[in-house]
This record gives C-alpha cells, sequence and structure tokens, in this order.
C-alpha cells in the first residue's frame, strides 16, 4: 500500500504517535503511580518496539485509503482489526522475551481500549465536526445486494450513496468502486470502498472488477460538477461497455428529505448531456429588480411563463398578476404559486393579448411596474399552416402589450423573443423579429422622456421539455416503442434548460435598468454550442437502455414547412458587444422609426382582422425583407429532402 496523499502522510504519522503515547498511558493506567519502580529505560524500549510493530501493521493493513471526512462504522472495524493484530503480534513477543516479569498481563486489554480510544476518536471527532450528528458514523454494514455499481465521483453523493446501502439490508445496490475526477482520491477509501481509479480509466477498473467476479451492472453519476461534454463520453464508454449509466437525483428534486431519506437513481437526464458550465449570476441584482414590485407575466401558463413566474415569486414581488388565455395553464401555475408562496399577493386573469381592450383593463387595474411578456404562438409549422393567428399573437398582441405599457406608465417591459426571427424562413419567426422591431422602436422613442417605459428584449433558442419541443416527442415514440423521427439527418438546434433561460432573463432585465447604452438593442443569451438532433435521439435511446438503430430506429421524414437546418443567434450584420455577465451579449439589429412602423402595423392588423392571409404575408415580407428570400430557399430544401 502507497500513502497517496499528504494527508494520509498526516494520519499515518499521527498513528504512530498515539501508538506510543497509548503503551505509556495504558502502563500508568496499569500500575498507577507505582510506575516509579520500573524502569523508564525499559519501558521506553518497549514502547518503541510497541510503535514500530504499530507502524508496519498500519502501513500494511489499509488504514490511509479511508478519508477521514466520511469515516464510518467499516472505517472503525478495520482499525480493530489492525489494533488487535499489533496486540497479537507484539505482547506474546514481549511476553516471552521478558518471562512475564516486566509486564503486567492485563495490560494487553488496557492497551487495546486505549489506542482504539486514540486513532478512532479523533477520527470521529472530525466527522462529527463536518457533519454535526452522530448518525451518520452509527450505520451497520448490508447484505450483498444484487445488483453492483460504479459510482462515478467521489464526493458528497458518493458518501450519501454507500451510506443508504448500508442502512438497509434490503438495498437494491452493492457498490463495488468508485472512480474519481480528483487523482488524490485514488487509492482511497470511502466508506469502506476504494477509489479505483480517474473517469477515463473506467474501462480497465470495470475490467478489473469483472475478472473477480464483480462486473458493475451500472454506472452512477454521484457529482453535479461534471459538464455536460464529459457527460456526453460517459455515455458512449458506458454504452461500449454495456452498462447503463444513471444519475442520483438532485437534493431539490426530493419531495420530503425528512421523510423518505432514500437516495434513488434515475436515467441521465438529459439536460445533464446538454450541459455546460452554468453562469455566475448576479442574484442580488436580480432581487433588487423584482422585489417589492408589481409585476404582470403574460403567458405566464406557458413553459417560459411559468417558469418566470415561479423565479419572480421567488424574489419576493409586492404583487404578481398572471395573465393567460388556457384556463387550465393558467389555474395550474396559480396554484403551485399558492402553494409556495402563501403569503404572496397574487391574481390570476383569463384574457388574450390579441384582445388589446382587455390587455388595457388588465394594466389598467394591476398597475404593474413590470411586465414580462412571454405570451406567443412559438410551434414553426402551427404558425406556417395558420399565419394570420401567428402574426394576430406574436405581433399585434405584443403591440397591444406594449401600447399599454406606456400609456399606463410600466418601468419596463421584457419580450421574450427567439433565436428563429434571425434570418426567418417561417411566419413563426418573422413574426417574432417583427415582435422586436416593436420594442426596439419604443425604447428608443421612451429614451426621449426621463420617465419612459424601457423595453428590453431577450433572445434565445430552444429549451428543453417545452411544449411543442422534440425532447417530448422523442420520448412519446420511445414509450411507444420507436422509431423516433428526425427530420433530416444535419439539423441542429441551440438547447437551453428552461431554468437557466429564465435566470438569465432575469439578469438581462437587471441589465438594462437604467443602461441607456442598451437601448434599442437585444440582449442574446449564450446557448452554447448547437446539438445536433439525430445524436440527441440516439442519446435519449441509449438513456432508455436501448441500442439506437437495432432495438429502437431513428426514420429521416424530411424538412416541415418552413424549417431550416440550422438556426442562427444573431444576425451577420449585429454587432455584438460583451455584458458583465458572461452569458449575455448586446446585439444591435436594424431599428426602425416607430412612426412609420405604426402605419404599417395599422394596415397589417386590418388585413389580419379581415383574413387576408396574402396580404398579411405581402406586409410581412416588406417589413422583414430577409423573410421572403429565406421562406423560399427553406422550401426548396424541403422538396429537395
Amino acid at each position: 500500500m502507497i500513502i497517496v496523499s499528504r494527508r494520509a502522510a498526516a494520519a499515518f504519522a499521527h498513528d504512530i504517535v498515539m501508538a506510543a503515547i497509548s503503551f505509556w498511558l495504558s502502563f500508568y493506567l496499569r500500575v498507577g503511580d507505582d510506575i516509579g519502580h520500573y524502569s523508564h529505560e525499559l519501558i521506553w524500549a518497549y514502547d518503541a518496539i510497541f510503535a514500530a510493530i504499530a507502524a508496519a501493521v498500519f502501513f500494511a493493513s489499509g488504514l490511509y485509503r479511508g478519508i477521514w471526512r466520511y469515516a464510518s462504522l467499516p472505517d472503525l472495524i478495520g482499525l480493530a482489526r489492525a489494533v488487535t493484530l499489533v496486540i497479537l503480534i507484539y505482547f506474546p513477543l514481549m511476553f516471552l522475551a521478558t518471562r512475564l516479569e516486566a509486564l503486567p498481563r492485563s495490560i494487553v486489554g488496557i492497551n487495546w481500549l486505549v489506542l482504539m480510544a486514540l486513532l478512532g476518536g479523533p477520527r470521529f471527532a472530525y466527522r462529527l465536526l463536518k457533519d454535526g450528528s452522530l448518525r451518520n458514523i452509527l450505520r451497520v454494514d448490508a447484505a450483498r445486494a444484487s445488483v453492483p455499481v460504479l459510482l462515478i465521483g467521489a464526493g458528497e453523493g458518493a458518501d450519501l450513496f454507500i451510506r443508504t446501502t448500508y442502512r438497509d439490508a434490503q438495498q437494491a445496490y452493492r457498490v463495488v468502486g468508485i472512480v474519481s475526477d480528483d487523482g488524490q482520491r485514488v487509492g482511497r477509501e470511502i466508506g469502506g470502498v476504494s477509489v479505483l481509479g480517474m473517469i477515463d480509466d473506467i474501462p480497465a477498473v470495470v475490467g478489473r472488477l469483472a475478472a473477480k467476479g464483480d462486473k458493475p451492472q451500472r454506472m452512477i453519476l454521484t457529482g453535479r460538477n461534471i459538464e455536460g461534454a464529459a457527460v456526453r463520453r460517459l455515455l458512449d464508454v458506458a454504452d461500449g461497455l454495456g452498462i447503463p449509466l444513471a444519475r442520483l437525483p438532485r437534493l431539490t428534486e426530493f419531495k420530503d428529505t425528512r421523510v423518505d431519506e432514500a437516495r434513488p437513481i434515475e436515467p441521465v437526464a438529459i439536460e445533464d448531456l446538454l450541459g455546460r458550465p452554468q453562469t455566475v449570476l448576479d442574484r442580488n441584482s436580480m432581487r433588487a429588480l423584482v422585489a417589492g414590485k408589481r409585476v404582470l407575466v403574460t403567458g405566464a401558463g406557458g413553459t417560459i411563463g411559468s417558469e418566470l413566474t415561479r423565479q419572480i415569486a421567488a424574489f419576493g414581488p409586492v404583487r404578481l398578476s398572471l395573465l393567460d388565455n388556457g384556463e387550465y395553464a393558467l389555474y395550474a401555475i396559480e396554484r403551485e404559486i399558492l402553494e409556495r408562496f402563501p403569503n404572496l399577493a397574487r391574481n390570476a386573469l383569463i384574457g388574450d393579448v390579441r384582445d388589446g381592450r382587455r390587455v388595457d383593463a388588465v394594466l389598467a387595474s394591476e398597475r404593474p411596474e413590470l411586465v414580462f411578456h412571454a405570451a406567443a404562438l412559438k410551434h414553426v409549422p402551427m404558425v406556417e399552416a395558420n399565419p394570420v393567428e401567428g402574426v394576430m399573437t406574436n405581433v399585434l398582441g405584443t403591440r397591444h402589450v406594449a401600447e399599454a405599457c406606456r400609456m399606463h406608465g410600466v418601468r419596463a417591459m421584457v419580450m421574450i423573443s427567439t433565436d428563429k426571427a434571425v434570418n426567418p424562413a417561417n411566419v413563426m419567426g418573422a413574426s417574432k423579429r417583427l415582435a422586436e422591431s416593436i420594442c426596439q422602436a419604443l425604447d428608443i422613442l421612451e429614451a426621449r422622456h426621463a420617465a419612459g417605459t424601457r423595453f428590453v428584449t431577450v433572445r434565445f433558442g430552444n429549451v428543453l421539455g417545452s411544449t411543442g419541443s422534440v425532447v417530448p416527442l422523442f420520448q412519446r415514440q420511445l414509450a411507444a416503442g420507436g422509431p423516433l423521427t428526425v427530420t433530416h439527418p444535419e439539423i441542429s438546434r441551440y438547447f437551453m434548460t428552461t431554468r437557466e433561460a429564465v435566470a438569465l432573463v432575469l439578469q438581462a432585465s437587471a441589465l438594462a435598468s437604467g443602461d441607456d447604452e442598451a437601448r434599442g438593442k437585444l440582449f442574446v443569451l449564450d446557448m452554447g454550442e448547437p446539438v445536433k438532433i439525430v445524436d440527441l435521439a440516439r442519446q435519449m435511446i441509449r438513456l432508455a437502455g436501448k441500442r439506437p438503430d437495432r432495438d429502437v430506429k431513428i426514420e429521416f421524414v424530411g424538412l416541415r414547412p418552413g424549417e431550416k437546418l440550422r438556426e442562427e443567434l444573431f444576425h451577420e450584420q449585429e454587432a455584438l458587444v460583451p455584458t458583465r455577465v458572461a452569458g449575455i451579449r448586446l446585439a444591435a439589429p436594424r431599428a426602425i422609426d416607430y412612426a412609420m412602423l405604426s402605419r404599417a402595423l395599422d394596415e397589417l392588423a386590418e388585413h389580419a382582422r379581415e383574413g387576408r392571409t396574402d396580404r398579411v404575408l405581402v406586409v410581412l415580407r416588406n417589413l422583414v425583407p430577409e423573410f421572403a428570400a429565406n421562406a423560399a430557399a427553406a422550401e426548396r430544401l424541403a422538396q429537395g429532402s
């Protein structure tokens, strides 16, 4: 056994000193003040021999693979074995050498107890100091479970999982080893389980375990600091070894950890595969933006709107108003807010942003200081088939909300936009680009007034699991046994978790507060690298424990109307400007004078109300020139696929 770190070396030195002290202390406890009748030189000699034997036994017994931070009953058992071996070697040897004359026989038992106390006490005192509880230390060994597992990550998660398996004799899992991303922990132990290697050594570790008859049947991610690219590589390794990859749930995913302390495992979440280092956010500025304010969220029952509602409620607004045209979606989020924040003043309002009178009445009665506009039609093929409805909601609905914000003195309106507004090839993207133009123009116009409304636009790509997105579609298709349908082998999209996207929306809103340099510009969220949809499909199949193209087929069905192969987060002519938050940048698209834009919007509204689809599309193409060329190109590509 090799001492692998300075901490292990320090523990080794500590134990040798404790062994030397234990001999003297045991002798004194046995003879008391009569110790003066014995030769101190002889006692020192016996003590030196005792410490030397203890050092050899401790070094060979593997005591220093354990990590004091996670010391528990298995470690105590290991100490007892080592101490017993020291006693069994030393005292028979000394009794024979001295013919039982120099040492009282009872010192054997006394020394065992004293040495156990001196070695075990500091270890468990350190653990108690870290945990603040004896509960995690006093645990018992479990019977061998049926499913051997390999843990990835040698930290808190691994310790919690191992302790859970010890707690329940009927536990379904047996931990056969750990791999770590920290080389300092290789060769050490947590709860009696060895850290067998680094993450890159997984194939070799599995091979060694298999040779001993302990091949893991599952690998479990226990850490949360592993980036998405690393998780994807782990999934590839697991797939090659034929071992499913799972993860421990986040602590926030437990219903009530005081009632149910079990640590279940689950497949690797799709957001783990797409993950990347989280942006460090200034939560104080976000809280300052919302705390004590009256806030209104449109589209509050949707994917983005409901998450906005949750995060805004947590920052302590004085009143939160929720507007949506869907009764059940509005009811669901309103009930959730009631249960989580019972003291928050709130109001759930049924209404459609397409109805200008209703929007005006809502703002007049609620008097919000901040408005987050998330209401929109977002499904590309659906809006392509119903262009008038898309324009009515996305363009005219945004206009109604924006004009009402101006009229009622709202401090700031934040509009949620999409990457499909960049070089749009479909009606949905073009309508959102026109909505961006409305907010841009009004933001510039309101800059003339000291108390003018700020219009903030935040643009980002797809959010995982949103209504109508590809992830829920794949999940339904997997549940039905496949196939998974992908429109094109090369199609790719930007993805972000809903929670992260909304947090960045709030952060961008806080950045815009008082920043006149950002007027007329758009905030663009950093979405990382685009993900090929076919790769996402294959990953989800493997997460379900199946093999792509063998157990579950992938079918290419062709691009849908208005669909592009690749989306963009900004136009090539939009100069990006960094902000003080790494995950947020500013873009400056061309702006249109609001008076001129307003006349065109009046014409667009008239055609939309009369259902003149052709005229609506003509006006839309005139206001968003890049739409016409890109729509034609997308149509040719779809026909060619």
